[in-house]
């Protein structure tokens, strides 16, 4: 299932900033109050670095493109993605801009996060280089909305990434304007795998069943994923059938990135040429173990404990 998913190459176009997590409050902060958490601690986040480290952590080779501020969380980011083996010879530390931050405020239930742009905002679909394609298999890009330059070139990019023999797949991510424009659908039509969530998915369709909203947004070439949070992930098989997993049952701390690490388990078996349903179970066991510690890194699992996890929960 996994093993051939080493020899594939991935480009992550996208996002690098910090988190500053606030872990277990007691009460959700109010205007004019304040509240305690019990534990807090800076890490690497953004969606696109967090799917990253999950495709390099289980044995895929990753080259990572895309801008920091020229600043102490900007080589902090880079320092945990070195860490992981990637490949960050083209990232362009910009001393015009600052590296991004979210704010996460978390519980094992939920979480909140208010996010500071920076170079999050920064980077330009005429930045990428094209010549990142001759070294990559596949391109991913996450954060689809809140990239909001990149966010206009993204189908372009894909275009010209499946011109030059590529496969590619999009996280949308969440909306921070609530508009979810009209432009996703031209982007899907240069997409394979969509990854959105539940609440993703809801807004772009405005349909509440998941199934249903996933067979009105799937279109070919694109096969849509649903995250689906503790009731696991959902795709349509080829014969039209729904296919759906559970999520294995872990003990969770914080679920920051989560859906991150399941488009890294679901990549790393796609690539290698997977069953759906591997797919979807490998996907679902990565980002169920990426949830016990702080961070959307610092529990994400090797090859060997997901398959393990993938084989107890049959």
């Amino acid at each position: 299932m996994t093993d051939a998913g080493a020899a594939k190459r991935v480009l992550v176009v996208g996002e690098i900033n910090v988190d500053l997590i606030c872990q277990g409050y007691h009460a959700f902060p109010t205007p004019g109050r304040e509240v305690l958490v019990d534990d807090f601690q800076m890490v690497l986040g953004s969606a696109s670095a967090i799917c990253a480290m999950g495709l390099a952590r289980l044995g895929t080779p990753v080259t990572f493109f895309g801008k920091v501020g020229d600043d102490p969380t900007g080589r902090f980011c880079l320092d945990a993605m070195r860490a992981r083996s990637i490949d960050l010879s083209r990232v362009v530390a910009d001393s015009k801009v600052k590296t991004g931050v979210t704010v996460a405020i978390t519980s094992p239930q939920d979480r909140a996060l208010v996010s500071f742009l920076g170079s999050i905002a920064a980077l330009r679909e005429g930045d990428v280089p094209r010549e990142l394609f001759a070294a990559a298999d596949h391109v991913h890009v996450s954060s689809y909305y809140l990239q909001e330059a990149l966010r206009p070139g993204v189908a372009s990019l894909f275009r010209d990434a499946r011109a030059a023999g590529l496969t590619t797949s999009l996280d949308p991510g969440f909306d921070p304007s609530e508009g979810w424009g009209p432009d996703m659908a031209e982007t899907l039509t240069h997409v394979d795998v969509f990854f959105p969530n539940e609440v993703e998915l809801r807004a772009l369709t405005r349909i509440e069943d998941p199934e249903e909203a996933v067979r009105r947004l799937q279109r070919s070439p694109t096969r849509v994923v649903a995250k689906l949070g503790a009731r696991g992930a959902m795709a349509i098989g080829d014969d039209g059938r729904a296919v759906h997993v559970p999520a294995p049952a872990v003990r969770v701390t914080d679920t920051t990135g989560a859906g991150d690490s399941f488009d890294a388990g679901f990549l790393h078996a796609w690539l290698g040429g997977a069953s759906l349903e591997e797919c979807l179970r490998l996907g679902a066991a990565c980002g169920a173990l990426s949830t016990r510690g702080l961070g959307g890194t610092a529990t994400q699992p090797d090859l060997a404990e997901a398959t393990a996890l993938v084989a107890a929960n049959p």
